[in-house]
This record gives C-alpha cells, sequence and structure tokens, in this order.
C-alpha cells in the first residue's frame, strides 16, 4: 500500500454542487496542486463570480489516499 493524493473535482455551486470522478492519483502533492489549479481555470473560475453560473464553477483540491499501486496507476 501507499499514500499518495487524490485529485478531486466539484462542478457548480450551491445545490447544484456535483462531483467528478478524475481517478488521477499523484506521488506529488506539489504536482497534484498544479493539475487542480489548471483545471480550475477554467472560465477565470471565481474570479468573475459575479458574471458566471453557479453551474460552471469548479473546485479542485488534492487529499491523501492510500492505493494499492499494483491497482492503480499513479502519476
Amino acid at each position: 500500500m501507499l499514500t499518495v493524493f487524490l485529485l478531486v473535482m466539484y462542478l457548480g455551486g450551491g445545490d447544484d454542487r456535483r462531483p467528478v470522478q478524475t481517478n488521477l492519483h499523484f506521488y506529488s502533492v506539489t504536482e497534484c496542486n498544479f493539475f487542480a489549479k489548471e483545471l480550475a481555470k477554467r472560465y477565470g473560475n471565481y474570479r468573475y463570480s459575479d458574471f458566471m453560473d453557479k453551474r460552471d464553477r469548479a473546485t479542485l483540491y488534492c487529499i491523501p489516499v492510500t492505493v494499492d499501486p499494483k491497482v492503480v496507476e499513479v502519476f
């Protein structure tokens, strides 16, 4: 077993918030955070929240999880 970082993604806001399964596991939290940052750039994310529909918002973060590296692909 190995502790890695899973990229978690939610789209929408409030009652419209829904999880998106990414299955992206990283050895490094720095690498995981890089992809979280890049994926959250869509539409400027919360920077233009007054002009953007809540359904288009993206929230991403990395959480530590334990996986079997023989079963799960880790980047």
